[in-house]
């Protein structure tokens, strides 16, 4: 068993389906920064809902304030955990599925930028 096969949980001889594959490092990053800044803007706006409203709508800002953090950084830290598997439950559309190259062989080819 090679390393790739112990990361990548596909049966042996099954070709990797690359709309299971995770997101990049940087992708995963980004995003995942990017909901902690929605969810403290929207904090930050609590804070100002708390000085600008009156009665009850104070209260529910408070507590928007005082909870969001914490759901900021659960969300922040949410990454994304997915594997390669593959979907068994998918309806089958009555094609054979081709076959991967696994003998290592290389195709021919140029790469064109």
């Amino acid at each position: 068993m090679t390393a790739l096969d112990r990361r990548v949980a596909t049966p042996p001889g099954e070709p990797v389906v690359i709309t299971h594959a995770a997101l990049s490092h940087s992708e995963d990053m980004s995003r995942r920064q990017h909901r902690y800044l929605i969810t403290m803007s929207i904090r930050t706006a609590c804070f100002v809902g708390l000085w600008l409203t009156p009665g009850v709508w104070r209260w529910s800002f408070l507590v928007g304030a005082a909870v969001l953090p914490a759901i900021a950084v659960v969300l922040g830290n949410a990454a994304d955990r997915r594997s390669a598997v593959v979907d068994d439950t998918a309806p089958s559309t009555g094609e054979t599925p081709r076959a991967a190259i696994t003998d290592q062989s290389v195709i021919p080819g140029e790469v064109v930028d």
